[in-house]
């Protein structure tokens, strides 16, 4: 079977190109190149009357008159032209003048002029047969004039004659050939004629009787039609040529007179010339060099085309030479098949790319023998193991292995790899080892190992890649995933874990696990003056602090921004919880040294303890922050151990502050108005606007229930500012109603730290219209503690506004002496504390007598709270205390009660004066 293979090959080559028509196209190709190659000229006899560019700028535009056809038809005539042969539609009727006058021309001429017929299809798909008016056939001969378009959009072959109705009609060119009608078939137009050869006169000149033209036409069998490029008539053919239609007539009828109908050969021949090139090749395949069958074949070829040129150029014949050639062609492709060794090109081809890829590779790629030995090494594994190709190629693969220090650990060895790959689906095993670069260094190292059958023998393959990198990076996101990053110590996650297995441990022990979760106090303050990375460097300090502390016995983690937490088995830190978390707290009291700063820093804790205040580490984490909130509510500085009671109170709180947000939404809010009198007439001076709330179910609430949490919460700003605006508006109402009543409002704190308060209070000024001197501002110290500067500077343009300042409850803090000093009062009130057993405490009246004393010699107005009978009244103003306010002067009341009890009374003295 294998002799016959080229030959099959041949018959298949054969039969796809029958089968698909691409014979056809190469025996165009083939016959058009004959055509190039020979040259023929016209005989002269055919003249084309061409309406050309010339005639229709001197004529006018296409169609013309048929009275100028007729005139031209006079002229040929005249000429001694022999037929003359149209090639202008005369299907359709014109001016009837003209029609008469190319009617006469016919019939003048007598009967030697060829009027055309011709096909035409229609929109609907049908077929349309265009013939010459009934006068003009019956004076002319009829002809047809289509030409069939192949399917490359060439023109090649002419119809002898056509079937048009009934009747079989010639065609042009075969009647002016004098050719008789039959029914052979279409010939080939012999194109190796030249169609510059053939004469061409101008309609115009002939028109003129332009008598060079005229002396063409003597004799002459002429075709007159359109060559103009805008009329259209136009047409494809071979060699690259596009020529007129009445030019195409032409050829046509210069074929016909030079017995140039060209025609195919029988396929017999063909058949028989395949045959014997086959019968030739299957002798010769064996017995003669694959060199001498190629010159052979070349000679075949070149020889039968020779001879089909020639037949051609002497004979109208032509042979198809296409089958011919693609045998050949195809005996030429199964001589370099067979010859060729396909199995190694490819193999060289695969290797080439192999090669181009192994190289190009920016990972490390082996390859070793069945032996283990490298064969190839790409610029890769040098990069990564420092060895040269020709410092590792034929050394074992283990050279690139770490040998275990330890006794009897087993080293990475390539054969066990390259044994699992053959066993995996894929043929591919990913595995790490230890490596070795040249100079010594280890590193991870992953591979991935392939085996695979080479022309050698067996081979394996390694893509190594230098995992170190990714080994630090994965390392790194476990550590964060596990510590803080800011202070190395454990994150929450961590913390949480460490709980659970802390409190596994105490269980099985029945033990006690503690959980501190301790709070900066202030440290927000450190953020906003020095910035986040002097705030960076506390956190730090702190953290060091509190590992030196627990001195490994506990867990210490940081929990979010300023919160840290450290979690401990109660068994393992020899002293109770509350002496470990006060000392824990203690040693904070020294300041923290962050760079060249100091820093203060107080904390705040909470502890919650295992099993009472908690049973798993998420109820640990929630009580002891619970109990942090509660110490910071109350307790800063220190710490609070949880109870459950904790819990409810912080509960209630919450349920508070809920129901504060809707009071202030609902306008439950009420100013009472407590009076202030001088205390030697008991006239009125003023009053202190205090805030009350009317619940809805409980009535009048303590404002001591719910102050303490308006101020620490986030409607302290909005209550405090309801709180200035309306006390300012009831006393401008009182002002336009003629009583000066200096009103007093208590500041709050969020008020200072949320923004400008002197542009706020100089914006109320000027929206109310209330004189300045009528409002009065109430601070404390826990104010003034706060940020001094921007405080002094705040009171400063307060009182440039004119409000007045007073301190509020002196002598119960830490620096109220100082604050005197350093701050723009313009008076002070003596805490009732100190009044209310004034008569009976000779401290307390030491005391009030020494702070009246100082505000004199200050210039401070002295107000004195909690006056609750005449005898203090009276003691008081022996001390030199000039206003004072109490139950005895009159308890907080609403505005309008406040009205008539007071302000009706002045009015009534001021009428009765």
């Amino acid at each position: 079977m294998k002799r016959y293979r080229p030959h099959i090959l041949v018959v298949i080559a054969l039969a796809v190109v029958l089968s698909t028509g691409w014979h056809g196209a190469l025996r165009n190709a083939l016959t058009d190149l004959r055509f190039g190659w020979q040259s023929r000229s016209a005989t002269g006899s055919v003249v084309v009357v061409a309406i050309d560019a010339p005639s229709i700028d001197q004529i006018g535009v296409w169609p013309w008159p048929r009275r100028l056809h007729a005139d031209l038809l006079h002229r040929l005539e005249a000429a001694g032209a022999q037929d003359i042969a149209f090639d202008i539609d005369f299907s359709t009727p014109s001016d009837p003048a003209s029609d008469d006058s190319f009617l006469t021309a016919l019939r003048k001429v007598g009967g030697s002029t060829i009027l055309p017929s011709f096909k035409q299809p229609t929109p609907n798909g049908a077929v349309h047969i265009n013939r010459p008016l009934k006068p003009f056939s019956r004076q002319s001969w009829p002809a047809v004039v289509n030409v069939a378009v192949e399917s490359d959009g060439l023109v090649r072959r002419y119809p002898v004659g056509e079937k048009l109705g009934d009747a079989q009609m010639p065609s042009m060119a075969v009647v002016l050939a004098g050719q008789n009608v039959d029914r052979r078939p279409p010939f080939l137009i012999d194109f190796s004629i030249r169609a510059g050869s053939i004469p061409v006169v101008s309609y115009v000149d002939v028109l003129r009787g332009d008598a060079a033209a005229l002396d063409k036409l003597r004799d002459k069998k002429v075709i007159v039609g359109a060559t103009a490029l805008e009329l259209g008539d136009r047409f494809s053919v071979p060699n690259g040529r596009i020529i007129a239609g009445p030019v195409l007539q032409a050829l046509a009828t210069e074929s016909v007179l030079q017995n140039r109908m060209l025609r195919w050969t029988s396929d017999v021949g063909m058949i028989v010339g395949l045959a014997v090139i086959c019968l030739l090749m299957m002798y010769s395949w064996r017995r003669v060099a694959p060199g001498a069958r190629v010159a052979i074949l070349v000679a075949a070829g070149a020889s039968i085309e020779l001879t089909a040129v020639l037949v051609q150029q002497r004979w109208p014949l032509i042979i198809d030479t296409s089958l011919f050639h693609i045998a050949i062609i195809a005996y030429l492709a199964a001589i370099a098949l067979d010859e060729i060794d396909f199995r190694s090109l490819l193999g060289r081809i695969a290797e080439s790319r192999f090669h181009r890829i192994a190289m190009s590779l920016g990972d490390g790629l082996v390859c070793t023998d069945e032996h283990h030995r490298i064969t190839v090494w790409n610029p890769g594994a040098s990069a990564i193991f420092g060895y040269m190709p020709t410092e590792i190629i034929g050394h074992p693969f283990e050279t690139l292995c770490v040998i275990p220090a330890e006794a009897g650990a087993k080293a990475f060895a390539i054969r066990d790899a390259a044994r699992q790959a053959l066993l995996v689906p894929g043929g591919a095993v990913v595995v790490e080892f230890e490596g070795r670069r040249k100079n010594g260094e280890t590193f991870p190292v992953e591979a991935s190992f392939s085996g695979w059958q080479g022309t050698d023998g067996f081979q394996y393959g390694a893509i190594l890649r230098d995992i170190s990198v990714r080994k630090r990076e994965a390392e790194r996101v476990r550590y964060l995933a596990e510590y803080d990053a800011l202070t190395g110590l454990a994150n929450r996650n961590t913390l949480h874990a460490g709980l659970v297995g802390l409190i596994a441990a105490a269980e099985r022990r029945s033990s006690e696990v503690a959980l501190l979760v301790l709070g900066l106090d202030g440290f927000q303050q450190i953020n906003d003056m020095l910035g986040h990375a002097a705030g960076d460097l506390v956190l730090r300090a702190v953290a060091e602090r509190l590992r030196t502390e627990v001195d490994g016995k506990a867990l210490v983690a940081r929990l979010s921004g300023d919160e840290f937490a450290i979690a401990l088995d109660c068994a393992t830190v020899g002293e109770p919880v509350a002496a470990f978390a006060e000392r824990i707290v203690r040693a904070f009291d020294a300041p923290l040294a962050t760079g060249t700063r100091q820093h203060r820093v107080r904390i705040s804790m909470g502890v919650a303890v295992y099993p009472d205040g908690g049973q798993n580490a998420d109820d640990l984490l929630s009580n002891a922050h619970l109990a942090l909130t509660k110490a910071k509510l109350t307790r800063r500085g220190g710490h609070v151990i949880f109870e459950s009671a904790i819990r409810q109170e912080l509960e209630s709180r919450l349920t508070l502050e809920s129901e504060l947000a809707l009071a202030a939404d609902r306008s439950e809010f009420e100013l009472f108005y407590q009076p202030q009198v001088r205390l030697i007439d008991g006239s009125l001076v003023g009053a202190e606007a205090l805030i009350r709330w009317r619940h809805p179910m409980r009535g009048y609430v303590s404002p001591g229930e719910f102050m303490p949490v308006v101020n620490t919460s986030a409607l302290s700003e909005r209550i405090a500012g309801w709180v200035m605006e309306t006390a300012a508006r009831q006393a401008r109402a009182w002002e336009l109603s003629g009583n000066a009543v200096r009103v007093a409002i208590n500041l709050s704190p969020s008020q200072l730290h949320s923004g400008d308060l002197a542009h706020s209070v100089a914006e109320l000024l000027r929206t109310t219209g209330l004189t300045p001197s009528l409002l009065e501002i109430e601070v404390t110290e826990d104010i003034l503690l706060h940020d001094e500067v921007r405080v002094l500077d705040m009171f400063k343009r307060i009182q440039q506004l004119g409000v007045r300042i007073l301190f509020d409850d002196f002598g119960t803090g830490y620096a109220s002496l100082s604050y005197l000093k350093k701050f723009p009062l313009d008076g002070l009130k003596i805490d009732r504390s100190f009044v209310i057993d004034l008569l009976a405490d000779s401290d307390d009246a030491a005391i009030v007598g020494s702070t009246i004393g100082l505000s004199k010699q200050l210039g401070l107005t002295v107000v004195a709270e909690g006056i609750e009978n005449r005898a203090t009244a009276d003691f008081l103003v022996g001390m030199g205390c000039e206003e004072g306010q109490g139950y005895f002067f009159g308890r907080p009341m609403p505005a309008d009660a406040f009205e008539k009890t007071f302000l009706a009374a002045e009015l009534e003295a001021v009428s009765a004066a």
